[in-house]
């Protein structure tokens, strides 16, 4: 913990701040989530956690507010009484979609199934963009997120998120567990979950952790397989769900090349009842080292493996004039990872879109 000054608001967006800061002399970057920590303005002394940036972490080139030197008494959280951030000292009360006080405790309370609609897993939060992107191409026009919480707690820093909705892409957020910052708060992924068919009446959801996943090069020290639980949720709770593969061949030297591991070990391992896997259309080489890596994995044994092509989600992006990136690549520099996630979203749109032609046929 260091003490800094904030020269500067660099930028403010709803449950965000990025700050010019000096500390012990240097100027550095920080962010502040003042629903956490209060309001911040230029001139402030704060208090600042700058573990990250000491440890040079790949996501964490900021300080991070922890409270503002002299500030009056403030007021965090809501109205609600669920903790989040629980036994921390910047613990917050949020109303959850589920408690007595919740407008919709009612219809939490009767939500049993999600219906059959679509489910689309990712494994990073890069792979959001595309994943949503690729349902909406499809003919799914209300699309919601949940955000898990292996990795970034505060909904607010997610840039991708903030674009999404921005372009009118994304309908709706729903935080889950120790997550916070949603349109809805829920305890656990499967209220999350129903929250997202029933409350946002979503056509496709998908779930992910936030930004900023943790690996170990571990078969099972990473937070993207722990978050490969959501597929059994999804299942559990009569949604169809979709897996979106991580598939990488930017650089032939990282661990990740081709399809990644932990994508098979969860797929393998993890995912205990059957998921549709979405197969993006490559080429060549490519696309035999992906189908390769499933068949000696044995997936379609377990799984139903479909091919789709993620072009139409790419191209939305592209009209939209959003950028994403992962790892620093962007859709040109690393296309099957972002194609990989289009072609899970358009497979979930297409599965969406045949359900509401046939409940509109049933007279449903």
């Amino acid at each position: 913990m260091r003490t800094g000054t904030v020269t500067s608001v660099k930028e403010s967006r709803p449950g965000l701040l990025e700050l010019a800061v000096d500390v012990e002399g240097a100027p550095a970057r920080a962010l502040a989530y003042p629903d956490l920590c209060g309001p911040v303005t230029e001139g402030d002394r704060v208090l600042l956690n700058t573990t990250a940036v000491h440890l040079g972490l790949g996501t964490g080139g900021f300080h991070l507010v922890i409270a503002v030197a002299g500030a009056s008494d403030t007021d965090t959280g809501t109205e609600g009484h669920v903790m989040k951030l629980r036994y921390t000292p910047l613990q917050a009360a949020v109303r959850t979609v589920e408690e007595q006080s919740s407008p919709h405790h009612d219809l939490m309370a009767a939500a049993r199934s999600l219906d059959g609609i679509p489910v689309v897993w990712v494994p990073l939060h890069s792979m959001i963009a595309p994943a949503v992107a690729g349902a909406r191409a499809s003919g799914a026009e209300r699309v919601a997120y949940v955000m898990t919480d292996g990795a970034a707690l505060p909904l607010a820093l997610s840039d991708q998120v903030h674009a999404l909705r921005s372009a009118g892409l994304l309908e709706a957020v729903i935080t889950a567990g120790q997550a916070l910052g949603g349109d809805l708060e829920a305890v656990t992924v499967f209220s999350a979950l129903l929250a997202a068919r029933a409350v946002a009446g979503a056509e496709v959801i998908v779930v992910a952790d936030g930004p900023g996943k943790v690996g170990t090069a571990t078969p099972w020290g990473a937070t993207d397989v722990a978050s490969g639980m959501s597929l059994n949720a999804a299942a559990i709770l009569g949604g169809r769900a979709v897996a979106a593969l991580r598939v990488s061949f930017a650089d032939p030297a990282y661990r990740h090349h081709g399809v990644s591991p932990h994508s098979l070990t969860v797929l393998r391992e993890v995912a205990v009842m059957p998921v549709h896997v979405a197969v993006p259309i490559l080429e060549g080489e490519q696309r035999q080292a992906v189908w390769s890596a499933l068949r000696e994995a044995k997936l379609e044994e377990r799984h139903q493996v479909v091919e789709a092509s993620g072009a139409p989600a790419l191209d939305l992006l592209r009209e939209a004039g959003l950028s994403v990136e992962s790892m620093g690549r962007s859709m040109e520099e690393d296309p099957a990872l972002f194609l990989g996630a289009g072609a899970a979203g358009v497979l979930a749109g297409r599965m969406a879109a045949g359900s509401a032609r046939w409940r509109k046929g049933a007279g449903r």
